[in-house]
């Protein structure tokens, strides 16, 4: 019998019922450090009393009118990102599949308004993870996403990951995009350099192609700068945005320059629920945080610290751990033994990890994670390896 809940995860037998800071509580009381936040969506950890005090004032006030309607709250939002980024415009979503949705959507639209409407094709790379909706399986291309849900979307090349001699053969001038993370992260926490994205960038500038960049998982912060892309010095056209910027709260947003955005005109994309006054309300108070510069230096301090923890603990396990990769407190330890026989050891010492691809987990802590926080967790995750280690000698 199908179970109530749709059964497309397998989830972990663990039911969590609090959250404070970089803790986790579960139903039978034990607490567990969480270097997952949702998948690097709690940016600034469980029940953070300023997002806490900006929802709840929302609350009090109004929670939705509709988008047929200005909605000061996600004027302010907008307004701040705009502030702090390459961005002219922003329309703001649920999700960042939603917001892989209106990326592709706004580079067809910008090459049709200009006159060749044929100019379509978009690239994307090996190992990459836009969404689960039919046009970002389809950007992905991977057979783990597409099998089995039929004719898949057109217009999209599959390059492999990195490899920039292919990229510049397969630009043509029926190129509209190159969609590109700048750190994938369920494809295994594999950085793009710095040089290759600023040749993309200048890629793009010869041919005219769109750049948009997938930061919805990389985005907000999470490598110590506000977004990815900015420590390579360049600006895309359009950025996709989610997780992080909710704080916890489901939001999402496109950033775009005026030209990107210029075939997006009235009627041509709508969201019931995106940039609804609650949502906007907390990822303004969000933006306003993580944004500040001592904040993200002090996430560049504590980015440091784990990482040489990480490393450290890579050398006392090196039939466990292979290497650590990643940037900020966007971290992955590539592991020899099971990445998934890793993270059920981690639950077992009440710590979080996430999987990804590549045999790699995720290391995704809230960004205001202590160091004392941070000492623990490698502590845990030490515990973890040396019970792998002793579950391997002893069979």
């Amino acid at each position: 019998m199908i179970p109530s809940v749709l059964p497309t995860y397998n989830r972990a037998p663990l039911e969590f019922v609090k959250g404070e800071g970089s803790w986790l509580v579960e139903r039978d009381g034990r607490r567990f450090l969480d270097l997952g936040s949702g998948i690097a969506v709690n940016a600034l950890g469980h029940a953070n009393p300023d997002l806490v005090a900006a929802l709840t004032e929302q609350a009090g006030k109004l929670w939705h009118v509709s988008n047929l309607y200005r909605i000061p709250e996600q004027q302010k939002l907008a307004d701040l990102l705009v502030e702090n980024t390459f961005a002219d415009t922003v329309f703001f979503t649920n999700s960042g599949t939603e917001s892989c949705e209106l990326a592709v959507k706004m580079a067809r639209k910008y090459w049709y308004e200009a006159g060749d409407a044929e100019r379509v094709e978009i690239i994307t790379f090996e190992g990459s993870f836009h969404g689960r909706s039919s046009a970002a399986i389809a950007a992905a291309g991977s057979e783990k996403m597409v099998k089995g849900f039929g004719p898949v979307l057109g217009g999209f090349t599959h390059l492999p990951w990195g490899d920039m001699a292919a990229l510049k053969a397969a630009t043509t001038d029926r190129t509209a995009a190159i969609l590109i993370e700048p750190i994938q992260g369920e494809g295994g926490i594999r950085p793009l350099a710095d040089e290759d994205l600023r040749a993309i960038r200048a890629l793009c500038d010869e041919t005219g192609a769109l750049l948009i960049l997938d930061e919805v998982q990389c985005g907000m912060g999470r490598t110590g700068r506000l977004f990815a892309h900015e420590w390579a010095g360049v600006t895309p056209d359009i950025m996709m945005v989610a997780k992080g910027i909710g704080g916890g709260f489901p939001l999402g947003a496109v950033l775009a320059t005026e030209r990107a955005a210029s075939g997006m005109t009235a009627g041509t994309h709508g969201s019931t629920y995106g940039g609804n006054p609650l949502g906007c309300a907390v990822g303004a108070k969000v933006v306003e945080i993580v944004s500040d510069a001592g904040f993200l230096a002090g996430v560049n301090a504590r980015a440091g610290a784990l990482r040489q923890k990480l490393e450290g603990l890579v050398a006392a396990h090196p039939d466990v751990f292979e290497e650590v990769r990643g940037a900020g407190l966007m971290l992955g330890l590539r592991c020899k033994a099971p990445a998934a026989d890793v993270v059920a050891a981690g639950y077992d010492n009440l710590v979080i990890t996430v999987p990804a691809a590549d045999n790699v987990i995720r290391l995704l802590p809230p960004l205001n994670i202590t160091e004392d926080e941070i000492a623990e967790a490698v502590t845990r995750l030490d515990a973890a390896a040396t019970q792998i280690e002793s579950a391997s000698s002893s069979d």
